[in-house]
This record gives C-alpha cells, structure tokens and sequence, in this order.
C-alpha cells in the first residue's frame, strides 16, 4: 500500500518547520488514514516515438503545439504519455467533509495530494525499471507553462483512460477524478538537469506549495 509522506500533508496544509500537536496532529493522522483508506490507486502509461519541432513536440502522431514541453523533451528518444487517480471514492470523501467540516475538509485536500504525487512518484519508480540504461525526464502536465489543459482528453484517449483507469475529463478539460494527474514523461539517454516531478518542471516559483 502507498502512503500519503505526512512531510508533504503537512506541506500542503501550509505547515513549514512546524509540527502540530494535540487535536490538530490527531486529525490530520486520522483524515490521512481515511484518504488512504479510501483510494484505490490506479495508473497507466504508454510509450510513443517522439519528434520536436520550432512550435512543440510530435508524440506518435498527435503534434502539441508547446514550446515548453519541447524544451523539456530535448535529448529524448521517446515519450510516455501517462495518468494516474487515487479514483471516485476520495472525491466522495472530500465531499462529504466539506459539507461543514472546513478543517476536515482541508486535511482531506491536503493528503489526498501528497497521495497521488506518492502515487505518481511509485509509478514512474516502476516505469524507470523498464528502461535500463535510461533516464526518465521529470513529468510534465498540461497546465505547465504553454501545455494548455485542453490536451487532456486527447491524452486520456491515446491511452485508452476512461477504460483502463476510469479516469476522464470535463468539458472544461479538468480531470475527474479530480485527485488525478497526467502528464508526458521523456526518455532520454543521457540524464537530464534533475529527476524530480512537480514543481521541478512548474515555473511557478512564488507558490505557497513549491518544494
């Protein structure tokens, strides 16, 4: 079983060279618990031919129009395009709890994102044995930088996620469920600047979360 780091629970719940004590410790082991109790982590991938180009990357046959991901694709021999959700039941527990339990529903939040980035973090561990000799690239989410969202449902359907997962987008291209991630994963021959995920690839950097 996969567990939620209580370093990042506490990280997200804005917690930074501090321990809580008392009641508030007791919670946030309790709402971790009952996220993780909850979870039925699920997680798939699938390797394609890569090309990059002046405007973006060529995954297969699907051209995205991101410079960024080009960037960050450079030296790579192919990609993975992957998913990955903890599934309905952890949005059906943050639910239940934000119907007047604000703090309970703030921990729920909390621990349900540091489990998927553990999640996500164990696949690509699982991912990298595949390929011996080389180095997968940090991930890379539509979202980040000029990745825009509305290339989620063209990566769900290349990998076949609303079946193989039960991971799905809206019409406003955001994920459902909602504690899901996609992203494309380079691989390259030759190790790339880091090896980290989130925030080594967001270029976000005066966020509340960063690590």
């Amino acid at each position: 079983m996969i567990h939620a780091p209580r370093q990042e629970v506490l990280r997200y719940l804005g917690y930074r060279g501090m321990e809580p004590e008392g009641q508030v410790a007791a919670l946030i082991d309790a709402r971790t618990a009952a996220v993780e109790g909850a979870a039925v982590p699920r997680w798939t991938a699938l390797e394609l031919p890569l090309a990059l180009s002046q405007t973006g990357a060529v995954l297969g046959t699907w051209e995205i129009q991101s410079q960024k991901l080009a960037t960050h694709l450079e030296g790579c021999t192919s990609a993975l395009l992957f998913a990955a959700t903890l599934g309905v039941e952890v949005d059906r527990l943050i639910a239940r709890s934000a119907a007047g339990r604000v703090a309970q529903a703030a921990v729920d939040q909390a621990a349900a994102a540091a489990l998927i980035e553990a999640v996500c973090d164990d696949a690509c561990h699982q991912l990298a044995g595949r390929y011996p000799g080389q180095y997968l690239r940090p991930r890379f989410s539509p979202g980040y930088g000029d990745f825009p969202l509305s290339a989620q449902p063209e990566l769900l359907a290349r990998l076949d996620a609303p079946r193989k997962i039960g991971l799905t987008a809206t019409s406003a291209h955001l994920l459902a469920p909602v504690k899901s991630v996609t992203a494309v994963i380079g691989v390259a021959p030759t190790p790339g600047k880091c090896h980290a995920g989130g925030c080594a690839t967001c270029s976000k950097e005066n966020c509340t979360f960063r690590r």
